[in-house]
This record gives C-alpha cells, structure tokens and sequence, in this order.
C-alpha cells in the first residue's frame, strides 16, 4: 500500500467541507491540518472532520512539515497570494476553480510553479470525472463522426448578499467563475480554445455577472453556446453534436454518472459508471497519482487549458462589463 497522502485544508467554507468527506472515502488519503483566518472555525472544522491541527492562519498551513499538499479552497480573489505561498514552502497545491481572478494571475501560478519545481493543478473536478473521461474517449473513437457543437448551462437561484463570495466584487464573485467555468471548461475539453468569443449578460447590484450567455466560433466551424447564472435554476444539462450523432448528459452534468449516446435510425445507447462520492475523491486520486509519477502538473487537467480557459472567462467578462479590483489595465479586452 502507498504511503498515505498528507492534506492541509485552506479554508473552512462548503467546498472544504465537502472535500474532506470525499477525502475520507480513501483509504490512502488524510487531512493532517486545516487553516483559516478564524482560529475558533478552524478548531470547529478540524473537530467536525477528525483533524489533528487547525490554524487561524493560511500560511501555517502551507508552513506545516507534515502536509504533502496544499488544497485551497478561498474566494478566488485570495487563490494567487495563498497557492502561490504553499508552492514558496515547497508544498504540492490543488486550487479550487477557478484557478486565479484572470489569465494573467493563472499564468503567474504557474511560472511560479515551474520555478519551484511544484506540482499544481486547478480544481476541475469534472475533468477527472469516469464520465467526462468516457465521453472523450467517445470523441476520440469518432462515435459521433466531427464534433460540431456544445451546448452546456449551469444555474441556480442564489440569496443575494452583497458581501457573499458570489456577489461581492472584491472577491471576484459572479456567474462565469462560480459557475460557467463548468461549461467553459466542457467546451475546452472536446473542442479546444475557441477562435472568437462572444457574450453577453445581467449584472447584480454590486456589478459582477449575475448571468452570463457565451457563443464560441472555432475555425473548423463548430461552436459551443454556454450559459452560467446566479439569477435562476437552468437545466444542467449538456449536449455535445457531431455529424454522426449527438450525446445527452443529464443534470447535474459536472458530476454526472450516465450520458446517453443517440444515432439517427439507432436505439439510444446509455453508458454509465460508478462514482465514489459525489466525485471530487478522482482529482485527489489523480493528485496522488501525478505525485507518485513525479509530474508537476496532470495531463487530465493541464496548465495550459486552465489558462485558456481563464483568458475565455477574462474575453466574456470584459463584454458583459465586468471588472475585478485584480485585473491589470487591457485584461481580457480580446476575444
């Protein structure tokens, strides 16, 4: 059996809470310490979730001899300073999406990386998913002929606070990097980085993207239209077209076990797969795996399309009007 892997949680909020239940689904994983700015949430997570130490700090965490690797999971406006910390101590970091505010902190990460000889990866779960990996494999066999579209939504009605991560500004909150990035990313993942970007939106009150609707060209002629809110529930779901047929992934489609395969004058074809969890345990797994290979970064959710898909993201916010106190003059005027 494989030594365990050592987990120092940043952050105490749902996503930390939901990763260390998946964390505790494997055997050969364990959170040794959790972090936050809060000592008394830190002590409460650690006693919740059964780990030895919490800090009030982020950077103990990272400063932690017993911690392999480094999960950050804070609003994205603290993603550069907190993994760019754990990868100065020489700690392995998992940053949730998305991996920075814009492409210009994404590629900042990743220089630093290289530098330190650290691995990273963005917390793109979807992308380690059996399903999504199926799915490829799909493309890739040429069970649809030519991919020809992809049509993806993600949404829900949020409370709106305008001190919540999702709405306040300083925080790099709205739709496209709380929830359209699943949709972005899909697209990336079957078709590649779109030609031209286009996209249009609603904002809240505080001035981020309450939704966001994105149509992506591609030279070869196939196109992607993509919508992400926080303004009301959408249907989840994903199709993705070719010239032979079409696949349907039901709701939720990030964390989805079945798609549906249909050719003209054909049965449809369910294919399906058994999740650990709901399925954030594959990108601890491939973490684990890419370390024990001696990567720097996993060649399911490489530094490049999280780049790429940030400079997408960076394009459709600067149309919808929406600006971070993060962004450098000229971010993601492109596109």
């Amino acid at each position: 059996m494989q030594p365990r892997l050592r987990w120092g949680i940043v952050a105490t909020g749902n996503i930390a809470g939901v990763f260390a239940r998946e964390l505790a689904l494997l055997p050969d994983h364990e959170v040794v310490a959790v972090g936050s700015r809060n000592l008394d949430r830190a002590k409460a997570f650690a006693q919740e979730w059964d780990i030895r130490r919490a800090y009030g700090s982020y950077t103990e965490v990272a400063e932690d001899p017993e911690v392999d690797v480094v999960y950050v999971a804070t609003p994205h406006s603290d993603h550069l300073g907190t993994a760019r910390h754990a990868l100065e101590s020489g700690k392995a970091v998992l940053c949730e999406k998305a991996l920075t505010v814009n492409a210009a902190e994404a590629r900042q990460l990743v220089d630093l990386a290289r530098k330190h000889g650290r691995f990273l990866m963005e917390a793109m779960w979807m992308r380690c998913n059996p399903l999504h990996l199926r799915l490829r494999e799909l493309l890739d066999a040429g069970t649809l002929g030519e991919p020809r579209s992809v049509h993806a939504t993600l949404g829900f009605l949020a409370d709106y606070d305008p001190d919540d991560r999702l709405f306040a500004p300083h925080l790099a909150g709205g739709s496209l990097l709380d929830v359209g990035i699943y949709p972005v990313s899909l697209a990336h993942h079957l078709l590649g980085a779109p030609d031209t970007v286009r996209a249009t939106g609603t904002l809240a009150p505080t001035g981020v993207d309450a939704s966001a609707g994105l149509l992506l060209g591609y030279a070869g002629g196939a196109v992607a239209t993509l919508t992400g809110s926080l303004a009301g529930p959408l249907p989840n779901t994903a199709y993705v077209s070719g010239t032979e047929g079409w696949v349907e992934i039901p709701a939720d489609f990030q964390a989805a076990d079945r798609l549906v395969v249909h050719h003209p004058d054909k049965e449809p074809e369910e294919v399906t797969v058994d999740l650990l969890g709901v399925g954030y345990t594959y990108e601890a797994e491939e973490v684990a795996r890419c370390l024990r290979a001696g990567l720097l970064e996993s060649p399911l959710v490489p530094w490049a399309d999280s780049i790429a898909v940030m400079e997408v993201l960076d394009a459709a916010r600067a149309q919808v009007g929406v600006r971070y106190p993060n962004d450098a003059p000229g971010d993601g005027d492109s596109g």
